[in-house]
């Protein structure tokens, strides 16, 4: 009798994984199909939880994955750096202090904190800041700076933006780029009513636009043209008409953005500061000569929330600004070097390690906007399946968002791509992971993809 039960139950679970395959293949087979279809590239891989395989569809295939890259860049990260790391800012200065006086230059210096100024994090917004410094300088003694005002951005290289990513998207807020000194995730809001600029979301130094806006439609179609170290910047596109539409940007030079409004907060706080403000980028440009922040004589050193609270926002929100961040820390602290190309490589070769075939996994970025990303689905699903058994998988997964059908899972959206990759449990208690990317689908990606993942659920 225990050997007939033993045997249904097999049976049945058997001829269960024999419809979810069927009811996968039906519904992948009848999209790619379909004639919005036509000239598509898919890739579908889905696993149980044991990493068993439920179902393949050109599992191996290489394709442009959009932000789904983001899991890769979110796990090598809080396994590397581990989930408490924090970035820091520090405030000293070089000279001497005499009644007051500061005879010598205050500086700034950061190691990339992505999150300084940020918006999202309670107890870490622009004003937090300001606050603390502030507070640094009165309780140094302070009153008064003789020099000059240094934010010092040299941690990273000087290439702020990687390799591959279109000219389009540069100056939107979701192209912006990563710098030695960061401030207020190097994004700007403007209130823009038809054509007419109406306000910033605050003041954005030494900026002049050029505007070649259109009124019309109902919806925003404007794209906005910044550059690294430019002080112009161009908008066009067009806007509706009638009504004010927020459009975000990034700030062309966030170092330069910072020191202007530290020399604002020294005047409103009483302490007289006549010098200029300079960044080390900028001193390099003109031929001059940097300066080093002094090791001794910290007024202040700032901690950044901690990466598992990072990831979070990175997953949650998919903000590419912290992608980049981390693929030029990862560089910087495992091969001593900050360029895009040695933190991806830094970031094939930990995938490899964990046994990822690295010709499924040909990274371009650590956000997935570059179009030059070729990953798998199933080098996608083998990166779940390897997160999901470490100590920092809560923090993970935790960032991981609620899709329009229910399922937990990261999306991926660019022009002519759309992708999920994530986990789900269906109402049977079977858990699935799974991964799967369409590139040149003419319809709506999102919502066929999704059609076909609830037969998951």
């Amino acid at each position: 009798m225990k050997k007939t039960f033993v045997f249904l139950t097999l049976s049945t679970q058997i001829i269960f994984a024999q419809n979810i395959s069927q009811k996968l293949d039906d519904a992948t087979k009848k999209l790619m199909n379909s004639s919005l279809a036509i000239s598509s590239n898919l890739s579908f891989y889905v696993a149980d939880e044991s990493g068993n395989l439920v179902y393949e569809f050109q599992g191996n295939k290489g394709l442009s994955t959009a932000s789904t890259q983001k899991i890769f860049t979110a796990a090598a990260a809080l396994e590397t750096l581990g989930k408490n790391y924090t970035y820091k800012t520090i405030s000293s200065y070089s000279g001497t202090i005499s009644n007051g006086n500061l005879n010598g230059n205050l500086f700034i210096a950061s190691n990339g904190d992505p999150t300084l100024g940020s918006w999202r994090y309670e107890g870490y917004k622009p004003e937090n800041f300001k606050q603390k410094l502030i507070e640094a300088v009165k309780k140094s003694g302070i009153t008064k700076i003789s020099g000059d005002l240094v934010i010092d951005d040299s941690y990273f290289d000087h290439q702020t933006i990687p390799g591959g990513w279109p000219w389009d998207d540069l100056g939107n807020y979701y192209g912006a780029g990563v710098w030695g000194v960061n401030w207020r995730e190097n994004q700007f809001d403007i209130n823009i009513n038809g054509t007419d600029f109406k306000s910033f979301s605050y003041p954005l130094e030494n900026v002049k636009w050029l505007n070649d806006l259109k009124a019309s439609g109902n919806s925003d179609q404007s794209l906005i043209f910044t550059a690294p170290h430019s002080d112009v910047a161009l908008i066009n596109g067009s806007l509706p008409a009638g009504k004010v539409t927020t459009v975000s940007g990034s700030v062309p030079n966030p170092p330069l953005q910072l020191s202007l409004e530290v020399q604002k907060w020294l005047k409103e706080s009483g302490i007289d500061f006549s010098g200029k403000v300079v960044t080390n980028s900028q001193l390099e440009i003109e031929g001059k000569k940097t300066l080093e922040t002094p090791k001794n004589n910290i007024i202040l050193t700032y901690e950044s929330p901690t990466l598992d609270k990072i990831v979070y926002w990175f997953l949650r929100k998919s903000v590419n600004l912290y992608g980049e961040n981390l693929i030029k820390t990862l560089g910087k602290e495992k091969k001593g070097n900050s360029g895009f190309k040695s933190g991806i490589a830094y970031l094939k070769e930990f995938w490899k390690s964990k046994g990822i075939n690295s010709n499924m996994i040909n990274f371009a970025d650590g956000s997935g906007l570059s179009p030059q990303n070729y990953v798998s689905a199933k080098a996608e699903v083998q990166a779940l399946l390897y997160a999901k058994k470490q100590a920092w998988f809560d923090a993970y997964y935790d960032g991981f968002p609620n899709q329009d059908n229910g399922m937990k899972m990261k999306s991926g959206t660019m022009r002519d791509t759309k992708s999920y990759a994530g986990y789900h449990t269906s109402k049977d208690g079977k858990k699935y992971v799974y991964s799967i990317i369409i590139n040149n689908y003419s319809g709506s990606g999102s919502t066929e993809l999704q059609k076909i993942l609830n037969i998951l659920k």
